[in-house]
This record gives C-alpha cells, sequence and structure tokens, in this order.
C-alpha cells in the first residue's frame, strides 16, 4: 500500500470516530502526496522582504508586500496554467477571489489579526521553477507586534519540507527566527539561507552576517550550513542592479527539486502518517477516558477549562491597554525628541538662511520665489537628513523592542502560563 492509500484509510478511520479535523487533513496530505507537491517555506522576521523575494523568483508581483507587517495567513504559491487565487475559512470552506483581492485576506492592514478568520490562501501561477511540484508558502513574519501572525508561523511548521531561511544584516539572524529555524531544522535538512536587501548594506556587513548566520546555525543544528546567498528582490522585481548570487538561489532551488523532490514527498508523507495517527490514539484515549472518567469528574474538568479561557480573556484584554499605553509613551518620546530637535535648528537655520539670502539678487515674480524656496528647501535637507537617520533607525530598534516583549507576553497570556499582573513588571 503507498503513502497516498495509507493516508487515505487514516481519512476514513479518523472520519468514522468522528475526528472530522484530522480526516481533512489526511484527504489533503494525500491529495498532496498523490500529485507529488513538497512545500518549501520562506521564513524569517517580518521586514525581511519574504514576500518581495517570493515575488522576484516566481516572476509575478502576486503578494502584497509593504514597510508595515503584511503576512496574516500563511500563503502557498502553487503552479497553474492561469493566474488564479483562493482562500480558505476557518470553516473549511474555499473561496475562489481575484488576484487583486488577495491582499484584502492575507494583509494586516485589510485583515487585521486575521479578524476575517482565514485559515490559509492558495495561489496558482504560471511559473516554471513550480512546474515540477515545488510551491513556496510565504509565511507570516516573527516579531511583528501582532502575536497571531508569529502562532500562524509556528503551527505551519509540521507542514514544511525545506525552508528558504530569508534573514538580514542588520540586524542578522534574530533571536525568535533562530528557534524558528532550529525547530524546522529537526524535521527537514534542506535550508537555503539568503540574504535580502543586499542593495541596502555595505559588502562588510553583509559577509559579517553571513558568518555570524552560518556559524550560530552550524552550532545549533549541528550540521553544516551551505553558502548564505546574497540577493536584492526589489532590484530582481525592477530587472536592475547586479546579479549577486541571484543565479545561485536559483540553481539551488532547481537542485532541490531535481535531486530531493521525490524524497522530500515520501518523507511529508511518512510525518505526517505519525503525526496525524498520534493525533487520532490522543483522541481514542481521551474518549476512552472520558467514558471511565466518573461525571463529577469530568464536569469540575469542564469548569475549570472555562476560568482558564476567562483568565485568558482578561489577559489579553489587559494586554491591548498595556500595548496602547506603549505605544502613547514611544509617540510622547519621539514628539519630544522632535521638539527639542526644531528648537535647536530653528535658529540656526534662521540665521544661515538670512546670510544667504542676502547674497541672492532681489526680485520678484515666480523665478525668484523659486529661487529663495530652493535655499530654503537645500538648508533644511541638510540639517534634517543627518538628524533623521539615527532617528528612524531609533525608532525602529524601540518598535522592535515593544513588539518582542509583547509577542512573549501575549503568547503566555493565551497559554496561560504567566499571571496577568506579571504584564506591569515588564513595563
Amino acid at each position: 500500500m503507498n503513502g497516498a492509500s495509507r493516508l487515505l484509510r487514516l481519512a476514513n478511520l479518523a472520519e468514522e470516530l468522528g475526528a472530522e479535523p484530522v480526516a481533512e487533513e489526511a484527504r489533503e496530505l494525500a491529495a498532496r502526496v498523490s500529485e507529488g507537491r513538497f512545500y518549501v517555506a520562506c521564513v524569517g522576521q517580518f521586514k525581511r522582504g519574504k514576500s518581495t523575494l517570493l515575488n522576484a523568483l516566481i516572476g509575478h508581483a502576486v503578494l502584497p508586500t509593504g514597510f508595515v507587517p503584511v503576512t496574516a495567513a500563511s500563503t502557498v504559491i502553487r503552479f497553474g496554467d492561469q493566474p488564479r487565487a483562493r482562500v480558505r475559512m476557518r470553516d473549511g470552506a474555499w473561496r475562489e477571489i481575484a488576484m487583486t483581492e488577495l491582499k484584502e485576506y492575507v494583509t494586516e492592514e485589510l485583515n487585521p489579526e486575521n479578524k476575517k478568520a482565514v485559515d490559509g490562501a492558495e495561489v496558482f501561477v504560471p511559473s516554471s521553477l513550480l512546474s515540477s511540484g515545488m510551491c513556496f508558502v510565504d509565511t507570516p513574519g516573527l516579531g511583528s507586534v501582532f502575536t497571531g501572525n508569529t502562532a500562524t508561523t509556528h503551527a505551519f511548521i509540521p507542514h514544511i519540507d525545506a525552508a528558504l531561511v530569508v534573514v538580514g544584516a542588520d540586524p542578522p539572524i534574530a533571536g525568535e527566527e533562530l528557534a524558528l529555524v532550529e525547530s524546522i531544522g529537526r524535521q527537514v535538512q534542506d535550508l537555503i539561507l539568503v540574504i535580502n536587501k543586499a542593495d541596502r548594506t555595505s559588502d562588510a556587513e553583509r559577509a559579517a552576517a553571513a558568518k555570524f548566520t552560518r556559524e550560530v546555525l552550524e552550532r545549533r543544528l549541528h550540521r553544516p550550513m551551505g553558502e548564505v546567498l546574497e540577493v536584492s528582490a526589489a532590484e530582481r522585481m525592477e530587472n536592475r542592479g547586479p546579479l549577486r548570487d541571484w543565479e545561485k538561489l536559483l540553481a539551488s532551488l532547481h537542485r532541490l527539486v531535481e535531486d530531493s523532490g521525490s524524497n522530500l514527498v515520501r518523507a511529508a508523507c511518512d510525518r505526517g502518517l505519525q503525526r496525524l495517527s498520534e493525533q487520532l490514539l490522543a483522541i481514542i484515549r481521551e474518549d476512552r477516558d472520558a467514558l471511565q472518567r466518573p461525571i463529577e469528574e469530568s464536569e469540575r474538568r469542564i469548569e475549570l477549562m472555562k476560568e482558564t479561557i476567562s483568565e485568558a480573556e482578561r489577559s489579553m484584554r489587559e494586554l491591548d491597554y498595556l500595548f496602547m499605553a506603549e505605544l502613547h509613551r514611544i509617540s510622547d518620546l519621539f514628539g519630544e525628541r522632535h521638539q527639542r530637535f526644531f528648537r535647536s535648528a530653528w535658529i540656526e537655520s534662521e540665521t544661515e538662511f538670512g546670510e544667504k539670502l542676502a547674497s541672492v539678487p532681489l526680485g520678484f515674480g515666480p523665478r525668484y520665489r523659486r529661487r529663495v524656496m530652493r535655499l530654503a528647501q537645500e538648508i533644511s535637507r541638510r540639517k534634517v537628513m543627518p538628524w533623521l537617520k539615527p532617528e528612524q533607525e531609533e525608532g525602529e530598534r524601540q518598535y522592535r523592542d515593544v513588539a518582542l516583549r509583547f509577542v512573549e507576553m501575549g503568547n503566555d497570556a493565551r497559554s496561560g502560563e504567566r499571571p496577568p499582573r506579571a504584564f506591569q513588571v515588564h513595563l
């Protein structure tokens, strides 16, 4: 009996036992195995440019991109004769959508914290890179303030067959990224390491980041890592700039299809059989225990579950208030910094403007106004730009710190591992 047949047999057994989620997942995996599809997940911290990288690889700008965290649900990119898209809702129903509507379901801007209850999305594109069974998966970025995004990425780990790990040079691989890659590396062998946005950093910064990333992962995974490839997805989307390691990246993906594709499908089948069998056994044991357990014990457990859910909901509400307080604190902080800069720069700028204005021949009309305006803009740019860059960097640092802290606190609140009052200690 082949792998797909065993999965279908498991699905039928699960259905007979009333375990519909296990049955449904087993059937979906059986279809994937029969069609020879395997998943290469693009993972990393938010703002690494993962969606842009996948768009460049498939040659179609289908995935939404942006400055803020944009991906709210995992999106599978598959081969198709014609571009099309569909989303799967939490109730299991598939909904066909226009390609232009994808962002309404998978971005934080239009689907904040996945309020529309999207379980995932699939995009079909006529890309030759995907014609032999490889599927890309665009996962939500780690480390953003949206705790559900990080949870979505971790929940997809059992389905990953290989990974495209996208890191940066500033900063290089972060702690949460490292933990995710370590979890993925324990179940899959094929990890392709990429530094994106190579056009925004120096050669020295990228070399240091590549060395650091490779050494850290080799220590954690206890095996050698391949070359860290340097690319700029934005340059490739616009067909400009040097190729850097782009051809090496494409060659690595083609080798993955040719050398490992069938093995990855078999491994996915074996992992799925083991995982789903264990889930079904756990359900059977729970049902058996429930039949043997006194009614009073079952009622006590139900009440305990209700209390736990209520406590988690209260904790998350408190967390919302604390997050708003943090936003106000950061806003006030940078407002004060802006005022201090304005007060210090205004007098100097006004004096310099007056001195240089004296050298401009006196005149009237649009031409004179344009000359004066250009003079004012030059002085403003010279004063503002050296101040603005470190302010942006400090703003991003403050945002990352708050985001990471609230992700941890939110996950603790959901799991009930920490009482709500502990939030105030962290802040």
